[in-house]
């Protein structure tokens, strides 16, 4: 009797510290559907009928409202810092924004100016980012099983993204990026060095994303991008019509913003 109660007592031991050992890895749950906020111009919809004008702003909020009183958010800027020999280069990209923004002609957004994602759907080795754009509504299937950064991966808008858990903040690490986007609006260019890390948490029912750019070929220091807090949505997601751009040989000016 002794040996099975001293069996009984040491099997129970082995799985309360199951139990505490799965509690200790379990983490937030971030699956869901989020608000949209991908980096847009702020903006409204002009309307005349019949002579008679209307204005209504699109609610932006999640794009651009302020999350720096967001436990967890970390200090940022509001735009990046490039070295001296490029300011000039940054300047005119922005003041011809219509004509040289990528997004605008189709382009892909790319990481990290898509933002946060619309879908998530965590998974024990993966967790799948889904978006809603006109460029193609991508998605990004990011490993959490510990493996590195692919040796050699083919450059592109979004990169080769690893996951891993910080406590209760989703670190996901991106490299492998090509050079033909933009990481933010008003001509922030980047080169295929370019590092990214984003983070993401909730903070209540909400959905926290903050990311950090890194590029040491044209940027001085590692830009902190102001963090966007999106709300859980209940809307599906569907597939965005057909980009085609039609709109260039009729601008009447350069800037971007002014074109919305």
């Amino acid at each position: 009797m002794k040996n099975i109660f001293l069996g009984v007592v040491v099997g129970c031991a082995f799985v309360m510290q199951g139990v505490v050992l799965a509690q200790q890895t379990r983490h937030p749950d971030l699956s869901g559907v989020w608000s949209y906020a991908i980096d847009r111009a702020p903006a409204a919809l002009k309307k005349e009928v019949n002579g008679q004008v209307t204005i209504q702003k699109i609610d932006q909020s999640a794009r651009h409202g302020n999350a720096s009183a967001v436990p967890g958010v970390r200090p940022s800027t509001p735009k990046p810092s490039y070295k001296p020999e490029f300011l000039a280069k940054v300047k005119d990209l922005a003041d011809h924004e219509s004509r040289t923004d990528p997004v605008f002609y189709c382009g892909k957004p790319g990481v990290p100016r898509i933002g946060p994602p619309r879908k998530v759907v965590q998974l024990p080795k993966e967790t799948i980012f889904f978006y809603e754009d006109i460029s193609g509504d991508p998605y990004r299937i990011i490993p959490t099983d510990g493996r590195a950064h692919r040796a050699n991966p083919n450059p592109s808008a979004y990169g080769d993204s690893i996951g891993k858990w910080d406590g209760d903040v989703f670190v996901v690490d991106v490299a492998g990026f090509g050079d033909d986007t933009w990481f933010g609006e008003d001509g922030y260019f980047h080169t295929d060095a370019m590092h990214v890390v984003e983070r993401l948490w909730k903070d209540g029912e909400n959905l926290v994303w903050q990311a950090t750019v890194e590029d040491p070929k044209v940027l001085t220091a590692p830009w902190v991008m102001p963090a966007r807090v999106t709300r859980p949505a209940t809307e599906s997601l569907e597939e965005s019509p057909k980009c085609v751009e039609s709109d260039a040989p009729r601008l009447l000016n350069d800037d971007h913003h002014l074109q919305r």
